[in-house]
């Protein structure tokens, strides 16, 4: 095991890395059959519990506005969302769910349900918790030392 800080943040870039892959492949596999591609659902899932400006999703997701900004347009033209006022700020629009989007969220639950439970039965609910912990700890790191 590496003790190195140099070894230990290449180690965690190469395992996150991967990681990503195997999340955006399990991910287009589950949104394709309710006619998502895992970019559309991400953003999709961004505005369930409410909607947001684009630069809102862009923050939460780690991705960049103007990547939010064509997949939300898309999303639009295809009827699963729609852009409404926001009072907060005239230019910046709200992006909302309609209710087909909600429908092709609703599509991928069980699916995704069955495979969080095959994973928290591979790894158990009090590991699975652990990685949830750890990398939300090493997201508020790297955002700290990207602020200085």
């Amino acid at each position: 095991m590496p003790t190195e800080p140099a070894q230990l943040l290449s180690g965690t870039a190469l395992a996150v890395f991967r990681l990503n892959g195997q999340f955006l492949d399990v991910s287009e596999k589950l949104a394709r059959p309710a006619g998502l591609t895992a970019a559309w659902w991400q953003v999709l899932g961004a505005v369930v519990r409410e909607p947001l400006p684009v630069a809102g999703i862009a923050r939460a997701m780690g991705i960049t506005r103007q990547s939010v900004q064509r997949i939300a347009d898309l999303l639009v033209d295809k009827g699963l969302a729609e852009y409404r006022p926001n009072p907060a700020h005239a230019r910046a629009k709200l992006l909302a769910l309609t209710e087909d989007g909600r429908a092709a969220i609703s599509w991928i639950g069980p699916a995704h349900r069955a495979l969080a439970q095959q994973l928290a039965g591979h790894l158990g609910t009090e590991e699975f918790q652990r990685v949830l912990s750890a990398l939300r700890t090493l997201t508020e790191a790297l955002d700290k030392i990207a602020e200085v």
